[in-house]
């Protein structure tokens, strides 16, 4: 029997020897899926074409035609907290183990690899996506990360680390470009891939649809080939996201192994004319085809393999997740936990309709689930519970009867429990938020009936962090993220205290948008969005202004109390530091703490951060308990990315090792003397970003210092050309215009997009989509229906080459530019 865990490597020899009987033809269907879902095969060598689906949360596999939108419908499965509840347990062992049950979930469906996690930095709190990432830390969000990712594969099932790299906004996200200095890469944007590529080896990266500096990052050797492939070690294969590619045959150069979905053939024969010109190297394309089908071998037996999924216990899995994910806010005069004896009325229609997940790729069948009403109805009876929607789920817009009815409630009742939060209409993939507040039904739901009745809790239901401009009226907050599919007998759980709430923020909650270091530069304009923030992000930035923020990274309370005392920081005999820590539960109820390790260079020759995160550990312990908890911190800690010496470098001297439950709760430190490497070349020592309580201000000259080149120029609209979107095309030409209407139409039917009106995110999400996708990809979407051909013959109409419209209307060859 094959070991399940040793993964596409112990397959290289056996996919060589096949991938040298293929001929050119066979192995250029092999650079590319089979449809939507699925890899190719060679029949003829008895190759399958394996199942790879969405997650990562949840499995996604759909039972009829595949979409990218997750509008046909998939098999039930486990739906478990999204990627931004989960890092706040800050608990590896706790996602290993959900990692496990995804595995398993994989193997009863018979597929091979799941396409998480994704854990791009949290730049600005208005990414769509970002409920689908752990956090605006890269230490946190890698580890988390490698946990997952050692937990699936532990099943003989790949997963795929996305999305590499730099992908931070929904907004133009096929095409913008990410103007980032190298040594903002690499600490904060890279660094989370690279701790998981070393600690896990996923089976697959997937490539980013942006920009990066100029380059895709489906056909970025730097990025591929250099840093994953040569700095990190990386051995598998690298996907593009679904309908990333531009230039396949300059992605084959630059390591970019596999196309998903399929082009309808359109890519394979540009990769059999490249091999046939001389232009590509038989050689190189056998090597991204070996890594292929190393991967369709380790899927090849998927049918033959057994696995009984117990679902009620994946559901309890998911139960305890979403408890110890959530995170208690706010908790004056300890109004929580709940009473079981008090008369409760609960208000907003999230209790009874629960927001569990996003919309998009990662949308996943629950197998059941549980809303919080149902769940605290079947605890306390109908006696001593009431309940108000306060506002309408979908849209949330202003409605005074609703506000009325929901005071009358809360009036009447000893304790009023408001469910409150982000609609899907507000965050989903596909399209950014517009702003950081709650709808204004919901704030305006909070203010009445903390008015009405002091004793007031509100349970927040979101992806992302949200202005709270009442935030000062309830005695408790919980924010529960999204939850998943047992969300709502978690709330409860936690509510009525059942279980400790132990959840750290795993980023900062601002007071206000325009507080967000990226604010002003969040999306970009012009094609083109510029990370001249450098390295303040999140707490980074607001602990080095000492900017007031609403709740800092790696806040959280608890029903009980934490003592830290006796913090020991000794050097190991290979150059690491070991760091220990006293922590007591000096309360009188059992619980969990997370000891952050912060690390502060008092002084240095570079700009850097007041404090960043460099090690954590979670504890749990009775009432009354100690424990010893012991951290490493690696010499890396201590160090920054050298541009101009390619390394990470030490500047040596005294450092300050802070030890707190917070960012902003450091309760013991530590000095100590590290020793220095080389000496920091010119490169490392540029001028930051001016970082004050003001915000960022960095001019072009210093954000030219980062970059080490003048700032790039931003794109004009004209000439158009294949990676101009269609929202670009029709805002600058009548013909344009006229192409999108068509197109759009033909897009959204194609994906099956709902009729007008039935679902209005989804709606939102194909509009969204469809004017910023770039005219390359409807050809490839299209599945060969659409050639290039067509595509440019408009595009040479609309920038009015009326000579090379003729050409090719009459079969000229069509040209890539």
């Amino acid at each position: 029997m094959r070991d399940i865990k040793a993964g596409p490597q112990a397959k290289h020899n056996e996919a060589a020897a096949l991938v040298a009987q293929m001929s050119l033809q066979e192995k250029a269907a092999c650079a590319s899926g089979r449809k939507f879902w699925h890899m190719q095969g060679c029949e003829r060598l008895g190759l399958p074409a394996v199942m790879v689906t969405d997650g990562p949360h949840g499995l996604r596999k759909q039972q009829r035609g595949g979409d990218h939108a997750g509008l046909n419908a998939s098999v039930p499965a486990t739906c478990f907290p999204t990627a931004s509840a989960l890092a706040a347990s800050w608990d590896v062992e706790l996602i290993n183990e959900i990692g496990v049950a995804l595995g398993e979930q994989c193997v009863a469906e018979q597929v091979t690899v799941l396409l998480g996690p994704g854990i791009n930095i949290k730049r600005h709190p208005l990414c769509g996506r970002n409920f689908e990432y752990f956090s605006e830390d890269p230490l946190l969000a890698g580890e988390l990360a490698a946990a997952f990712i050692n937990g699936v594969q532990s099943q003989g099932v790949g997963t795929s680390l996305k999305h590499y790299a730099v992908n931070n906004q929904e907004q133009g996200r096929m095409y913008v470009d990410a103007i980032v200095d190298e040594r903002t890469l690499r600490e904060i944007y890279l660094r989370g891939f690279e701790l998981a590529v070393k600690k896990s080896q996923p089976w697959t990266i997937m490539c980013a649809y942006n920009r990066l500096n100029g380059t895709y990052c489906g056909e970025h050797d730097w990025l591929l080939n250099q840093v994953l492939r040569g700095d990190w070690g990386f051995r598998g294969l690298v996907v593009t996201d679904w309908g990333a590619t531009n230039d396949r045959v300059r992605g084959v150069r630059a390591g970019l192994d596999l196309e998903m979905p399929a082009s309808g053939g359109i890519n394979d024969r540009r990769i059999e004319q490249a091999v046939n010109r001389g232009e590509l190297d038989i050689a190189l394309l056998d090597q991204m085809i070996t890594r292929n089908v190393a991967v369709s071998l380790c899927g090849a037996d998927m049918a033959a393999r057994s696995v009984t999924v117990n679902q009620q216990s994946h559901h309890a899995l998911a139960r305890r997740a979403a408890a110890e994910s959530a995170v208690l806010l706010k908790n004056e005069q300890q109004a929580l936990p709940l009473s079981e004896q008090s008369e409760i009325a609960v208000i907003g229609a999230f209790a009874r309709h629960p927001r569990y997940q996003g919309t998009g790729s990662s949308q996943v069948n629950p197998t059941r689930l549980d809303c919080a009403y149902d769940a605290m109805l079947e605890l306390l009876g109908d006696a001593r519970l009431s309940y108000a929607p306060g506002y309408e789920p979908v849209y949330s817009e202003k409605d005074v009867a609703l506000l009325d009815e929901a005071v009358g409630k809360a009036r009447g009742a000893k304790v009023a429990v408001v469910f409150a939060g982000l609609p899907e209409t507000y965050e989903s993939e596909g399209f950014d938020r517009q702003h950081m507040r709650l709808p204004a039904q919901h704030d305006a739901l909070i203010e009445a009936v903390c008015a009405a009745n002091p004793n007031t809790i509100v349970v927040l239901c979101n992806g992302a962090p949200v202005e709270m401009p009442w935030v000062e009226q309830p005695r408790a907050i919980l924010e529960c993220y999204l939850g998943g599919q047992a969300g709502g007998s978690a709330v409860v759980d936690l509510l009525f205290g059942k279980i400790n709430p132990c959840g750290k923020l795993a980023e900062t909650f601002p007071l206000h948008q325009t507080d967000v270091p990226s604010d002003r530069w969040f999306p970009g304009a012009h094609r083109q969005v510029q990370y001249r923030e450098g390295l303040y992000v999140g707490y980074r930035f607001f602990d080095s202004a000492d900017k007031p923020v609403l709740f800092p990274f790696g806040h959280g309370l608890s029903y009980t109390k934490f003592e830290f005392s006796n913090l020991q920081v000794e050097q190991q005999p290979a150059g690491d530091w070991q760091v220990r820590v006293d922590v007591t539960n000096t309360g009188d109820c059992s619980g969990a703490e997370v000891v952050q390790v912060y690390v502060h260079d008092p002084v240095s020759s570079a700009y850097r951060p007041v404090q960043e995160l460099k090690a954590f550990a979670k504890v749990k312990l009775a009432a009354g308990e100690r424990s010893t908890v012991s951290m490493e911190l690696a010499r890396e800690s201590f160090a920054l990315f050298d541009p101009a010496a390619q390394a990470w470098l030490v500047e040596g001297g005294e450092f300050e090792i802070r030890v707190g439950a917070s960012s902003r709760d450091i309760r013991l430190s530590a000095q100590i003397t590290v020793d220095s490497d080389d000496q920091l070349s010119a490169a490392a020592q540029v001028t930051g970003p001016e970082c004050s309580a003001e915000g960022c201000v960095v001019s072009d000259s210093v954000f030219g210092g980062m970059l080490g080149k003048p700032v790039p120029p931003a794109e004009p609209p004209r000439p158009f050309h294949m990676n101009t979107s269609l929202k670009e095309l029709g805002e600058h030409s009548w013909l344009g215009r006229r192409f999108k209407q068509k197109v759009v139409a033909q897009f959204s039917q194609s994906l099956g997009a709902p009729a007008s009106g039935k679902n209005p995110t989804l709606t939102r999400m194909f509009e969204e989509m469809a004017n910023h996708m770039p005219l390359r990809s409807f050809a490839l979407f299209s599945g060969g229906k659409m050639d290039f051909r067509r595509v440019q013959l408009v595009l040479a109409l609309c920038n009015h080459r009326y000579l090379e419209a003729l050409r090719l209307l009459f079969g000229g060859e069509e040209k890539w530019d």
